[in-house]
């Protein structure tokens, strides 16, 4: 028997309700799709943030971290030097050595060493016989020439009155009065022959040029002066006030001004201090040992210190100029020679070579390379160079709590 075939009947097309379920159902996935999309970037970011953050804040700890801290101090004027000590001379205020000026025999001396003398008083006389017949020789010559004179101008008025009555001629009277005007020659110039030989016959009597101290006689009773020789008879001095000499380093020169005043003590009289003034410099440094010749004066009214004494001057109101001063430790060794290392306004650090002074083991004096608003580095590492960057911890030290 045949099958028939089976007839399916047309589907019936979709009513409207369908299609707005379906449609409405396509909007939620993909609102799911979206929010599920949302919610992986928003676990993405929570992920990743945290970690950015972290190695933002690690990067940041690292660059800071290897900035070097370091303290600082600012250079002070160093230690200011005491008045320099120095050896002094001691010397008269006046001193000078009595000669002769007279020929003859010491015929006595009236005044020995340690006399106080005042001006004008007689020391010494001397015994001139071969002056004195010198002074008798002139005046007889002065007496033969004023006698001359006479003549001369006698015969003059004669030969002159004559001429009136052309008895003689005009050359011979001319000749009278030459005559005449060199006998008037003759007798002054034996005049000042004999006052020469007066003012020598003076010195006989040997006087004090000033009034002071003998400090020495060189000559007795009986002994040969020679006039114009080297040999001294007395050395008179004025110790009333004294002449100090020191001779001041080039160092400590520039310091010494005339006006101060000082300090002098002699070895022989512990514990007394003679105020002393300075007078004067020389103003040139002596070539061969570079020091000052200082003149300074003392009062020695009482006779205290004796004349040509050694003794100390201390000159305590020299202004002497002092280098500016850093600790030690602030040093660097390097081949280029001794450095520090100095930070800039702008936190770099600049290596400058130094010239020392004087080292006073905590502290060493600083002539160049520093300035007194520098910051200079406590404690440099050895691989400190210039350019690196550098934070200053708190403030600028001063050199004394450096030293601490």
């Amino acid at each position: 028997m045949t099958k028939e075939p089976t007839i399916t009947p047309p589907a019936s097309p979709p009513s409207a309700s369908a299609s707005a379920a379906a449609a409405q159902a396509e909007t939620k996935l993909r609102h799911a799709a979206v929010v599920a999309a949302v919610l992986l970037v928003i676990a993405a970011l929570a992920g990743l943030i945290p970690r950015w953050l972290h190695r933002t804040a690690l990067r940041a700890e690292t660059l800071n971290l290897a900035i070097q801290t370091v303290s600082v101090v600012a250079p002070a004027p160093g230690q200011a030097a005491p008045g320099p000590t120095l050896p002094a001379e001691v010397k008269a205020l006046v001193e000078a050595p009595i000669y002769a000026r007279a020929s003859g025999y010491l015929k006595r001396f009236l005044v020995d060493i340690g006399a106080q003398v005042k001006a004008g008083d007689l020391l010494a006389e001397i015994d001139t016989p071969e002056l004195n017949q010198e002074l008798a020789q002139g005046r007889a010559q002065l007496v033969q020439a004023e006698a001359a004179l006479a003549l001369a101008k006698t015969t003059g008025a004669r030969w002159a009155d004559l001429l009136k009555t052309a008895s003689v001629s005009e050359q011979e009277a001319a000749e009278k009065q030459a005559d005449t005007e060199l006998k008037s020659a003759t007798v002054q110039a034996a005049r000042a022959n004999v006052r020469r030989f007066e003012e020598l016959q003076s010195f006989q009597r040997v006087t004090a040029p000033f009034a002071g101290t003998i400090t020495a006689r060189g000559t007795d009773v009986g002994q040969l002066i020679a006039a114009g020789s080297n040999k001294e008879l007395f050395r008179l001095a004025q110790t009333g006030t004294l002449r100090v000499y020191a001779r001041v380093p080039q160092a400590a020169a520039r310091g010494v001004v005339p006006g101060q005043m000082a300090e002098m003590t002699v070895p022989e009289l512990p514990g007394r201090v003679f105020p002393a003034k300075v007078v004067r410099t020389s103003g040139a440094m002596s070539s061969d040992s570079r020091t000052l010749l200082t003149e300074l004066e003392v009062d020695n009214s009482h006779g205290e210190i004796l004349s040509g004494t050694y003794a100390q001057v201390r000159f305590k109101e020299a202004k002497i100029e002092t280098a500016l001063s850093l600790p030690a430790n602030t040093l660097l060794f390097r081949s280029e020679g001794l450095q520090v290392g100095v930070v800039l306004t702008n936190g770099k650090v600049e290596l400058r070579s130094v010239t020392l002074g004087r080292d006073f083991g905590p502290t060493v004096e600083v002539f160049d390379g520093v300035k007194p608003s520098d910051r200079v580095i406590l404690n440099p590492a050895d691989s400190l160079v210039s350019g690196t960057t550098v934070r200053v911890a708190g403030d600028v030290k001063s050199v004394e709590a450096a030293k601490r």
